[in-house]
């Protein structure tokens, strides 16, 4: 038990520290003395070195800069896309799970047919449709993202009505809406947070995956699903253009993974047994 626990600390830090360099680095991006959608070709295919830390592209743009600037569109959906989902998912969860059974049972078939739906294809249908931007992106994510957080949070409040505190609440002649802000949203806080950080990392895997077949953020803009887009073509000459964007996908939604996992042994009483 104490190694797990060891081991569990260790990864929560360095998934915090990670966390940390990259939004760090994604908010100082525009300090880089470097235009991250200049053409220089003259300097293409450049190897990392003290000028171009992570070498040049295919355009001669220093790569570093791109992948800051990537950091920074990915992070940004990631976190506009969880709050909105959070926002919208939570309180149709506690309105759903606060209701009568009618009004629940119909509120949740409407989920489990939006969860049925290919929401995948749906997404790149609508990017094509709505000019695939920043806004476009986080909205069309959001749209197709809640549904998991309404779930876990109806259950929540199914679990919570029936609580000695909510009946006591009751008999003392609270409302409906003094409960649910009073007492649901403060119990379902703990299960929000966790869902939160899985939430960004899903709609950073999505964005990337956008990108990458050309639906997401539009060139020349720095993307780190585009940039492995624009690897791919150089993948036998050139391997380490598609490294450095494949391995902050890969670390930025692992270390959001692990926080979520930290955060519910934290919250959960019952995983801390």
């Amino acid at each position: 038990m104490k190694k797990t626990s060891k081991i569990m600390t260790l990864s929560l830090k360095l998934s915090l520290a990670f966390l940390a360099i990259v939004t760090l680095g994604a908010l100082l991006a525009g300090l880089s003395p470097y235009d991250p959608n200049q053409v220089d070709l003259l300097s293409k295919f450049q190897d990392p070195s003290g000028a171009h830390w992570f070498g040049t592209d295919n355009f001669g743009r220093d790569y570093f800069t791109r992948i800051l600037y990537g950091g920074r569109v990915s992070l940004s959906v990631g976190a506009l896309s969880m709050l909105v989902s959070i926002t919208f998912g939570t309180l149709y969860g506690i309105v759903s799970g606060s209701s009568g059974r009618f009004v629940d049972a119909v509120m949740m078939r409407f989920v489990d047919i939006l969860m049925a739906v290919p929401s995948f294809l749906l997404i790149i249908t609508m990017n094509v449709y709505l000019n695939a931007s920043l806004a476009t992106t986080v909205l069309t994510i959001s749209l197709f993202s809640w549904m998991g957080v309404a779930r876990i949070v109806r259950a929540e409040v199914l679990s919570l009505r029936e609580r000695d505190f909510i009946l006591a609440s009751r008999g003392l002649g609270a409302g409906k809406g003094w409960i649910i802000f009073r007492h649901m949203i403060k119990n379902v806080s703990s299960s929000v947070m966790v869902a939160a950080t899985n939430s960004i990392a899903s709609a950073i895997l999505t964005e990337s995956s956008l990108s990458y077949l050309g639906f997401g953020i539009k060139i020349p803009n720095a993307s780190w699903g585009g940039m492995l887009e624009n690897a791919q073509t150089y993948i036998l000459t050139k391997p380490i253009l598609a490294v450095y964007p494949g391995l902050c996908i890969l670390l930025t939604v692992l270390s959001f993974n692990v926080l979520g996992n930290s955060l519910r042994t934290i919250l959960d009483p019952k995983s801390r047994r």
